[in-house]
Parts: C-alpha cells; structure tokens; sequence
C-alpha cells in the first residue's frame, strides 16, 4: 500500500505525526519531508500514530531514530501510540525450511542436534 503522512497538531506544542500503508523506502522522502515540517515549528513532542502503518523497514526505523535524535537535540521527547504487534510463527510468518535454508555438509549431518 502506498505511504500516506497525515500530520496535526494535538495541543500546542504537540504534533501527531499518523503514517497510513507501508514504510518502506518507496516513498520515504515523503515521511522525511512532514516529518521535516513538524520539526521546523519547534515541537516539545512528536507522536507517532502507527494504528494504520501496515509495514516499516530498517529505511524507515533510520528516520524515525533520526527524529527521535533531533529531538532529543533540541530537549524534545517522541512517542509512538497504536503499534502493531510483530508477526508470530503461528501466524505463518518467518516458516522457513531450515534444513534447505542451511544445509549441512553430509559428514556434519550426524552432528546436527534437530535431525
């Protein structure tokens, strides 16, 4: 899904910054740009809403830990609300064949402790 930044201003001093879709590079000078907006009013806090950001990459962690040291620079605090819970291994994520994956030697295989 294509990466939308919706930005407000919750109380004077107080932004939400509200990614919706994915985080992932693509657009990633869009979220830099509002992100860069919200940093030039000289905020005391930015709140990240992450209710509808459906996927986030290391690109997009490298801004948000750029934002967070700007704004510890200035005395600034962020703060992230509505996270999305990481995808577990009963929810199909991360199956990975770990014998293909990783194969080991033919002489090694004796020693592999999940044979």
């Amino acid at each position: 899904m294509a990466l939308e930044v919706n930005t407000a201003i919750k109380s004077p001093g107080i932004f939400v910054v509200a990614p919706t879709g994915s985080i992932d590079g693509a657009d990633r000078g869009m979220l830099q740009e509002k992100i860069d907006s919200v940093l030039k009013q000289n905020p005391d806090v930015i709140i990240f809403d992450m209710e509808h950001a459906d996927y986030i990459n290391s690109l997009g962690i490298r801004i948000l830990v750029k934002t967070k040291n700007a704004m510890k620079q200035r005395g600034g605090k962020i703060a992230f609300i509505n996270l999305q819970p990481q995808p577990s291994p009963r929810d199909g994520a991360h199956r990975v064949n770990r014998a293909r994956a990783f194969p080991l030697p033919s002489r090694l295989r004796s020693l592999e402790p999940f044979a």
